[in-house]
């Protein structure tokens, strides 16, 4: 079920479509068996018309009906795509939240600026919110979705996509990395949770009390190629639920970092990018100064 305006309307317009489809689709399903029928072999009663060519009225329809489904439905996706453009920001009564996303091999950490924390396989909003996702990888291409509340984006290293959602309601919903990525690619999903306010805030002071901090030593453990559980393990942080982690304080411009890491006009070697063969934290650190 829709859990927010954006996967509502996402319903609503394969709905339509359907509609629309079923004008041409079901009319062959209906008349294939009643033409089985009328022209079997054996039925003597069916009319024999062997110089029968043409019926306009048939063309009309066969013709008709088909170019005028495909212009509606040419309408109607101009108008919701550009309704649903992913970098609208939806309109909300609470201030926006911004979260800043990068894709690792196979996890997503969210980042949340404007508070100081950060978290593994967690994303954590307040209903009735406006969310301003920016995402990026430090690894391979991604795709971003949460069915649930908001449409599909790519991820890419050196690359900023943008993504807004709004939850109705409190609830969880999974979000997952839709573009395979390699062995550990079925375990990159991660939960969504939208909350009140007041169990909003409750969270934040809980992942600044319990939390550690995101160093360049931790999110190169982050960074590695595993998946969310073994990164937690190696972390200490298994009194958490499976594969999440807590960041009670985050270093300063980490996503412009990772974001920049890519963007020097020359190739990135593998020794200084996550999730790749050979990858060196030390390496991709003097790699981040340059």
């Amino acid at each position: 079920m829709p859990g927010g305006p954006i996967a509502a309307a996402q319903r609503a317009e394969l709905i339509k479509i359907l509609g629309w489809t079923m004008i041409a689709i079901l009319p062959v399903f209906m008349l294939v068996p009643v033409f089985l029928w009328r022209y079997r072999y054996r039925n003597r009663n069916a009319r024999y018309t062997p110089d029968w060519d043409r019926s306009w009225l048939l063309e009309v329809l066969m013709w008709g009906v088909p170019l005028v489904i495909v212009a509606v439905l040419s309408t109607q996706l101009y108008r919701t795509t550009h309704a649903l453009d992913p970098y609208k920001p939806i309109a909300s009564d609470n201030p926006p939240l911004r979260v800043e996303v990068v894709g690792l091999d196979w996890k997503w950490l969210f980042i949340y600026p404007d508070l100081g924390i950060a978290t593994v396989n967690e994303l954590a909003i307040p209903e009735k919110t406006s969310v301003a996702l920016d995402l990026t990888t430090d690894t391979v291409m991604q795709s971003f979705m949460i069915p649930a509340l908001a449409g599909q984006i790519y991820a890419m290293p050196g690359m900023r996509t943008k993504l807004h959602l709004l939850a109705d309601a409190p609830g969880r919903f999974e979000g997952e990395n839709t573009q395979f990525n390699g062995t550990g690619f079925p375990a990159q999903k991660f939960q969504a949770i939208a909350m009140t306010q007041a169990a909003f805030d409750a969270w934040v002071a809980k992942v600044r009390a319990g939390g550690q901090p995101l160093t360049s030593d931790s999110y190169a453990v982050v960074a590695e190629a595993s998946t969310g559980a073994e990164a937690q393990k190696r972390l200490d942080a298994q009194t958490l639920p499976a594969g999440v982690i807590h960041f009670a304080t985050v270093e300063d411009d980490l996503f412009k970092t990772v974001l920049h890491r890519y963007m020097h006009g020359t190739p990135v070697p593998p020794s200084a990018q996550p999730g790749a063969i050979g990858y060196d934290p030390q390496a991709a650190t003097g790699e981040q100064d340059r």
